[in-house]
């Protein structure tokens, strides 16, 4: 049976799966309310994608949380992904973004504070304090890039044909193909240098797994 730290956990979990889930669902119709919602350019923010996964793996670690006395490998590597996503997410945009002038709907504004800095704080606890993590392979690395990579390229080669993109400093018009690809290269080590904090926080804790997976 699950000790009650891991129900409490499961329970936070569905409640943040749910908050993610209501902010997005307010925004998205704030948008429509006021005639602004253009699917294709809102659900081309990294914030919004990775906010989605985030609503995935909150409720699935939810579950688990209170199914199971231990997470499984997998997930786990999921999760070791999502918080750098949610911290890169808060650090570009409370150090980028943060008082730029937004030239389209600029609508409610709690939405983008629960989403830029809340949840990635609720993200980098549950890493931190969660009971029932396992020790995580190094290919963890691997795993964490297929999502900003895959994001990147759609991102370059929908701006490529429409002229638009999601943020200024990847915009090669307005930053330059130097800046964007020092802010690429920079992002990206930064996401692999997170999990690599991850993963090195799973195998070093004591009592989570006897011996670290395979990797």
């Amino acid at each position: 049976m699950n000790s009650t730290p891991r129900r409490t956990i499961g329970v936070l979990r569905i409640v943040a799966a749910l908050v993610v889930f209501a902010t997005i669902t307010t925004q998205i119709t704030d948008r429509i309310l006021n005639d602004a919602f253009d699917p294709e350019e809102y659900f081309s923010y990294f914030t919004i994608q990775s906010g989605l996964i985030n609503i995935v793996v909150f409720a699935v670690g939810g579950v688990m949380a209170l199914r199971l006395p231990r997470d499984t490998v997998l997930f786990t590597s999921v999760r070791a992904a999502t918080l750098a996503y949610a911290v890169v997410t808060a650090g570009v945009y409370n150090l980028l973004l943060r008082g730029i002038p937004y030239e389209g709907f600029v609508g409610l504004q709690w939405p983008n504070e629960v989403l830029h800095v809340w949840i990635p704080i609720v993200i980098v606890l549950d890493w931190l304090l969660s009971p029932g993590r396992p020790a995580l392979p190094w290919s963890t690395l691997r795993l964490a890039l297929v999502f900003p990579i895959g994001w990147l390229v759609y991102t370059l080669v929908r701006g490529g044909v429409t002229g638009i993109y999601p943020y200024p400093f990847i915009d090669p018009a307005t930053a330059g193909w130097g800046s964007v690809v020092i802010y690429i290269v920079a992002l990206s080590a930064v996401i692999v240098g997170l999990v690599a904090f991850a993963v090195a926080y799973s195998r070093l804790l004591p009592g989570r797994q006897a011996r670290p997976a395979r990797a």
